[in-house]
């Protein structure tokens, strides 16, 4: 009987950690097919140059075809506004969503910068592209002291909506100084080592 027990109490104890991580899975997209790097400063590479910028790194590592649309400045707010419009240039079969820390630095409500990288997340599932989403470091007095970690909402979209969630990688890119430009920007090496998270995640997932 204690055998029985001690046997239910260890499913129960897997199942339960089963239920913490994501199910989404995806075959391999293959070379040459069409994928949209949507963001920020950081997906457009601002302080390197074209050739260092992640989208452009990661094209050469997974040899899909990769659009930077990435828009130095650009909050979450405007970014819903503009996704729609790059969908049907486009037509990607995957869409990496990095944005938020333009509202952060802002002071915008972290709910509100939820709900609208909430509105890019679905455009991008109405138009039949996967969205990833690429955490952002939260503002804090501990981020700007060179100790960032992931805002909460990423996780949290991340599990409402089903997708997969790149995290940690940015985060930890901005923790070491010789990774990072500034406070809130990588550095050619720091492209260079968020790429490497980025594909080691995708992996992960399938799609590579």
């Amino acid at each position: 009987m204690n055998l029985v027990k001690h046997s239910i109490i260890i499913l129960l104890v897997i199942m339960l950690g089963a239920c913490g991580k994501s199910e989404v899975q995806y075959d391999a997209i293959s070379s040459g097919t069409t994928v949209v790097a949507f963001g920020d400063s950081v997906t457009y590479g601002y302080g390197v140059s074209k050739e260092q910028n992640y989208p452009t790194r990661l094209a050469v590592i997974t040899g899909w075809n990769i659009i930077n649309a990435g828009v130095s400045g650009e909050r979450a707010d405007q970014a819903k506004n503009r996704i729609s419009s790059v969908l049907k240039q486009y037509q990607p079969k995957l869409v990496l969503i990095e944005i938020g820390g333009n509202d952060f630095l802002k002071r915008r409500k972290e709910q509100a910068v939820k709900e609208d990288i909430r509105s890019i997340i679905n455009t991008v599932k109405a138009e039949n592209a996967i969205p990833v989403l690429i955490a952002v470091p939260a503002l804090s007095p501990i981020a700007m002291i060179g100790l960032p970690s992931d805002s909460s909402i990423y996780k949290e979209l991340a599990k409402e909506e089903n997708i997969i969630l790149i995290d940690s990688v940015f985060s930890n890119v901005l923790r070491d100084e010789k990774l990072r430009l500034d406070n809130i920007h990588p550095n050619a090496q720091g492209y260079q080592q968020m790429v490497g998270g980025i594909v080691e995640q995708l992996r992960s997932n399938g799609l590579l």
